[in-house]
């Protein structure tokens, strides 16, 4: 029988911290990006528009994914803390590829639909840009300015739509994860 000093700790069999960053990251990232890639062939499937504002829910998914991710950085760091680099760490890693897989699925997206779901997605934006403008005060117009939003509406692209998945996903899923991970640190 060995000598209870001589038996490994279960310390030194758990992951690093390190190690915890990279799998929570992915995990929670691939996990809100499916989501999200879900979200949308939901409103694809239930007839609704899956490029329209309806998208924003499945977006929101993101920063909760990364709040989620650095909470249970804490709970498997415990009774150690994280400190807030791996905080933000494993946010920043579960918002990056959390984006990347929703902007890829709105792409993916469209070109398996096709044209005909995309002319409907500018018709609606049309509609709904035109309304925003008559809805602006007339000391706010600008005849020019309006002309270039009803022109990048009719001329909208997948890639237009995918790069603005991208963005939207980053900017609130960083602005979930930048005041979580301070937060979660301790």
């Amino acid at each position: 029988m060995q000598p209870v000093d001589s038996l490994p700790s279960q310390a030194t069999n758990s992951p690093s911290p390190n190690t915890w960053v990279w799998r929570l990251g992915l995990r929670f990232g691939v996990g809100a990006g499916l989501a999200c890639a879900g979200w949308l062939v939901f409103l694809q499937l239930t007839g609704n528009n899956p490029f329209s504002p309806k998208q924003l829910m499945g977006i929101l998914l993101v920063p909760m994914a990364a709040a989620a991710s650095q909470w249970l950085l804490r709970r498997k760091m415990a009774p150690a803390r994280p400190g807030v680099g791996r905080a933000l760490a494993v946010g920043g890693l579960t918002v990056i590829i959390a984006a990347g897989l929703a902007a890829a699925s709105v792409w993916g997206l469209a070109h398996v639909v096709g044209e005909p779901t995309l002319a409907r997605n500018r018709a609606e934006l049309l509609e709904i840009t035109r309304v925003q403008q008559a809805l602006r005060p007339k000391e706010k117009r600008n005849k020019q300015f309006e002309q270039q939003e009803l022109q990048a509406a009719a001329t909208l692209s997948t890639t237009d739509l995918a790069r603005g998945t991208l963005t939207w996903a980053l900017l609130l899923g960083m602005f979930g994860a930048l005041p979580s991970g301070l937060f979660l640190r301790k």
